[in-house]
């Protein structure tokens, strides 16, 4: 379903930065007992001091289901992020997004009706006897339609700090993995686990069987969707290379939503929340080159002003989509709240949200 963000008309595109932002303090001010905000780690800092609770997209949408008293839940992020924290909330809260063009190139990647077809290619030529020979996993940057295919296969959700553990137990579980939509994620996680190469297999979407032979696929232990983030696709080997000939010292941490060559060679790699932990845990004066979206590096620098911080790349790498929500698009919707008019709500179909969090709840057993 395509999402058509209503024009927000010449009243708003004519105020300036610091208008809009105190208009927001107030309004947020004025709606307080009912309004809960949540920003993710790459919303830049003009929305993000405004948030109630921040952190990565799951984090953010399990902490927003515990608190049952706001019944209005204004998620700083992407379309799947709402989707999830929708599907998470309690009767009568409504979730709302800043802006409704604000998607996930990577999640958008891989859409049920693919990953069906390419289910039924697999049976149809033998793979595996059954649906229930393969187990699903996909990454929490993924449509609630998604996760419900997966919920519905007895499969699981993770996360990029829990995508080791998850992958672990689906290898345990059945005899093949399909894992979607990020590659990257993926590939990290089962050389983590010591999958060997030959056991892992890319799925290129569009192409017949994934571009694979049969005999490749009976082979293969782990099927890879062909998914990745534009964001950590930027981050390259000779960024680090660079770094450590010029920093002999500094620490090189990626997020695995990095290309496997980079993971590989940095010296260390985890989720938001893990990079987060490891600058804030180091020692004063230490140097650090990240390699994940621009507008976290940049926070950890204004927090971390005794330790030298520097994104891995030498351009910026943001998302675009993340910051397709502006301070402009948060006071609009507050706005309209003031007046009693719910805006931008995402709101995920009681059958969808169902199967859903089965794979969510799986993650959790887990």
């Amino acid at each position: 379903m395509i999402l058509q963000q209503q024009d927000l008309g010449a009243e708003y595109y004519s105020l300036g930065r610091e208008e809009i932002l105190d208009r927001i303090s107030r309004r947020k001010q004025e709606l307080a007992d009912n309004l809960l905000i949540l920003c993710h780690h790459y919303q830049q800092q003009d929305l993000f001091q405004f948030a109630d609770l921040t952190g990565d997209s799951l984090k953010l949408a399990k902490e927003a289901a515990a608190i049952s008293d706001r019944e209005f839940i204004v998620f700083c992020g992407v379309h799947f992020m709402a989707e999830s924290a929708d599907i998470l909330a309690g009767p009568g809260q409504k979730v709302l997004l800043p802006h409704l063009h604000a998607g996930c190139p990577m999640a958008d990647m891989a859409t049920v009706g693919a990953v069906s077809q390419a289910y039924k290619e697999l049976l149809a030529v033998g793979i595996m006897a059954n649906e229930k020979d393969m187990v699903p996993v996909t990454y929490v940057n993924s449509s609630a339609a998604i996760k419900a295919f997966v919920g519905e296969r007895e499969g699981s959700v993770c996360t990029s700090s829990n995508g080791e553990n998850v992958l672990q137990w689906a290898l345990n579980k059945g005899e093949k993995v399909f894992f979607f939509p990020d590659e990257h994620l993926g590939r990290n996680s089962a050389a983590a686990l010591g999958v060997p190469d030959e056991q892992v297999l890319l799925w290129r979407r569009g192409e017949l069987l994934g571009g694979n032979t049969v005999q490749e696929l009976k082979k293969a232990r782990i099927l890879l969707w062909d998914g990745y983030c534009e964001v950590h696709m930027r981050f390259l080997p000779d960024h680090v290379r660079q770094w450590r000939l010029k920093e002999p010292e500094i620490k090189i941490i990626a997020h695995p939503e990095c290309p496997r060559d980079v993971v590989s060679i940095a010296d260390l790699y985890g989720s938001t929340e893990t990079i987060i932990s490891a600058v804030k845990d180091s020692a004063s004066g230490s140097k650090w080159a990240i390699a994940t979206e621009v507008n976290l590096v940049e926070r950890l620098k204004r927090d971390h002003p005794d330790k030298e911080i520097h994104l891995l790349a030498p351009s910026s790498c943001q998302c675009t989509t993340m910051d397709c929500n502006q301070p402009v698009n948060l006071l609009w919707l507050l706005d309209n709240l003031a007046r009693g008019e719910v805006k931008n709500r995402i709101v995920v179909d009681p059958e969808t949200a169902k199967l859903a969090v089965k794979s969510l709840e799986q993650m959790l057993a887990i």
